[in-house]
């Protein structure tokens, strides 16, 4: 998912649609993605989209287009990404749409696909106008914004502005610290600290900073207190590379592990359960 939430009716009476049910399509969205069903997802997304448009309901359709656009940057297709990022960002002047929180999500969500395209300046300027609807409607310690800072971060890396990334690294680090299960996104945003040390510095000369951030990821990532659950198997699967391409083979290989053990458990109670 996302994080978006400009959510669309879910109507519980019976009679004709006039909003798609968005509660639904979330449920069924997670059980798919959950098992890396991309194609399953992205078919459930277009029939939603064209049933959305048929109803003339616009805030469905942004709902659809914004999780599908995470849908193919997973799945990697990149041109499908494009296209539904350029479809969302159509549709944010809006007037059921635009200055709301949701559209600050979709700002988020286009410039993840355009900073995945490898465009980073148009990413950027997503994430300026998302920060600017954020900090506007969003608690200064609301996880969403940890989220954009840590966006706008990356984006600053590949930008060689790496000054400016660190110190929005900082900030995303403070917010992260406040949220109940924030040490998997402390734990990610430390590696995207190393990256960008290592980077501005080269590996010899940023090896202490590397080794620490990386120290602390390693740590935060094995507290006993965070859930294995779906989301914890895709954290432990994005940052073992991570990990990895540093030479801490021992720690890719456990959380390789960690993640193989849940998605096994996972499958077989879904099994089970149906």
């Amino acid at each position: 998912m996302n994080g978006f939430d400009f959510g669309a009716g879910d109507p519980s009476v019976p009679g004709p649609l006039t909003q798609i049910p968005v509660a639904r399509i979330r449920l069924r969205l997670d059980a798919l993605t959950g098992r890396r069903d991309y194609a399953g997802a992205a078919r459930l997304l277009a029939y939603w989209r064209d049933e959305a448009r048929a109803m003339k309901d616009v805030r469905g359709e942004f709902f659809v287009l914004n999780e599908l656009m995470g849908v193919f940057r997973k799945s990697d297709d990149r041109e499908k990404a494009l296209e539904s990022a350029e479809d969302t960002l159509r549709l944010i002047p809006h007037p059921e749409i635009s200055d709301t929180v949701g559209a600050g999500t979709a700002y988020v969500n286009a410039g993840t696909v355009y900073k995945y395209a490898g465009d980073p300046a148009k990413a950027l300027d997503c994430f300026w106008k998302a920060r600017i609807i954020y900090e506007r409607f969003l608690n200064r310690d609301d996880e969403r914004l940890g989220g954009l800072y840590n966006n706008m971060a990356l984006a600053l890396t590949d930008l060689e502005r790496f000054r400016e990334a660190l110190g929005l690294f900082e900030s995303a680090l403070r917010i992260m610290r406040k949220q109940p299960f924030g040490k998997r996104e402390e734990a990610i945003t430390l590696l995207n600290m190393a990256d960008a040390h290592a980077r501005e510095g080269g590996l010899e000369a940023a090896e202490e900073r590397i080794n620490e951030c990386l120290r602390t990821a390693e740590r935060l990532l094995a507290d006993p207190s965070l859930p294995r659950d779906r989301y914890h198997a895709f954290v432990c699967e994005k940052c073992a590379p991570v990990f990895s391409y540093y030479g801490w083979f021992k720690t890719a290989s456990e959380l390789e592990k960690t993640a193989a053990m849940i998605r096994r458990n996972d499958l077989y109670t879904e099994v089970g359960s149906g």
